[in-house]
């Protein structure tokens, strides 16, 4: 068992070892729809909801599988936690907020595949965490990973509203 502290996990898990910026984990979406902000932060909040409730699923999955000495259907296991709360977000975004759920498009689906969600299931048991531990390890994973796509999203509509000077614009500069 771990002893690292909880705010260690917490820090380390949202800048040190952010799952975007630090270990290029969960890409696609990160990329897909950082183009505005009022987009990124429902997809950042959704995608930690899904961390949350993988991270949750996943270690009590793994009680049950290590109990019965099969861990080599931790994978599977897993995979079908992540398309379980993948598919709980959007049918409660599709009810609720339909809007965001159009805007979000084939991004909310591809959560399913986001490297990160699986990553961080399987990072938290290869790194034996408890239940507390690894609910502040979803957090903080969940927290950098909109952290990430928050200033994406900044840095990218103050891009597209600036004006470039002429000199720049008359001549490409390669």
């Amino acid at each position: 068992m771990p002893t690292e502290s909880l705010s260690f996990i917490f820090l380390n898990a949202v800048l040190a070892n952010n799952f975007v910026l630090a270990l290029f984990l969960g890409l696609c979406p990160f990329l897909g729809v950082s183009g505005k902000l009022d987009t990124a932060l429902p997809m950042g909040l959704a995608t930690m909801f899904v961390m949350l409730v993988s991270s949750v699923c996943a270690f009590a999955i793994n009680q049950i599988l290590v109990t019965f000495d099969i861990e080599f259907l931790r994978l599977i296991a897993y995979i079908a936690v992540i398309a379980s709360a993948v598919q709980l977000v959007e049918m409660t975004l599709k009810k609720f907020t339909p809007a965001l759920f159009r805007s979000l498009g084939i991004f909310l689906p591809l959560i399913t595949t986001n490297c990160a969600i699986l990553g961080l299931a399987l990072f938290q048991t290869f790194k034996e965490y408890d239940f507390l531990q690894s609910l502040v390890y979803a957090i903080g994973a969940g927290t950098g990973f909109i952290l990430a796509i928050l200033l994406m999203a900044g840095l990218r509509e103050k891009l597209e509203l600036s004006t470039l000077p002429s000199s720049p614009r008359a001549r490409p500069s390669v």
